[in-house]
């Protein structure tokens, strides 16, 4: 525990430097003290950037967690640890900011290249409306999968990822990927059996 005696009135508050090392520590108290110190500064930076409640939250919590992974590497001539933390957050923000708008665009494009293929005339009308319900149907099914998975397969399959490249893009394990496109194609195999038969 850090010196009880910090937390009287009159007594000065351990420096922010002195934080640092205690959570290089692995001292949970010393992370605690520094997140009331400064996560509404962070927060007011990631703001900025995550337009949206919920993932300005996770981005703050990202950000302490790396502080927490982190505080070993802290120099103090790189700077005053609070600017060394606005630039951990900025940055979780901005990866957080592109992993959205690359999202948004496969699934853009993906829409696009539905309806395209829906409207393209075929000689065998009998075959086009089957492969159309197909295309409805797959996307319907792509859409009830969880979210993590669904980002998965529509990186993989629609924006031509490859597993490290999503890993990279989702901030996510390698293990942890290969395991959700495992799990979402498994889904969409399932649902697919009994129209195999009209393929």
């Amino acid at each position: 525990m850090i010196d009880s005696t910090l937390d009287q009135p009159g007594v000065a508050a351990v420096p922010d430097e002195e934080l640092m090392k205690h959570i290089s520590h692995r001292r949970h108290d010393a992370l605690t003290e520094l997140y009331g110190r400064y996560n509404k500064r962070l927060r007011a930076t990631i703001d900025g950037v995550v337009h949206g409640e919920a993932e300005a939250d996770d981005v703050l919590q990202e950000s302490f967690l790396q502080v927490w992974e982190e505080a070993g590497r802290y120099s103090p001539k790189a700077g005053k640890p609070l600017g060394w933390m606005v630039t951990i957050a900025r940055r979780r923000a901005i990866d957080r900011l592109r992993r959205r708008q690359a999202y948004s665009r496969a699934r853009e494009r993906y829409e696009e290249r539905v309806m395209q293929d829906s409207q393209t005339p075929r000689r065998d009308t009998a075959e086009g409306f089957i492969l159309n319900d197909l295309r409805h149907f797959l996307k319907k099914n792509i859409r009830a999968l969880p979210q993590l998975q669904r980002e998965a397969v529509e990186l993989a399959f629609f924006k031509g990822l490859s597993h490290r490249e999503i890993a990279a893009a989702t901030h996510a394990p390698l293990g942890t990927v290969k395991t959700r496109l495992e799990l979402g194609l498994q889904k969409l195999t399932h649902a697919l059996q009994p129209l195999r038969h009209k393929v």
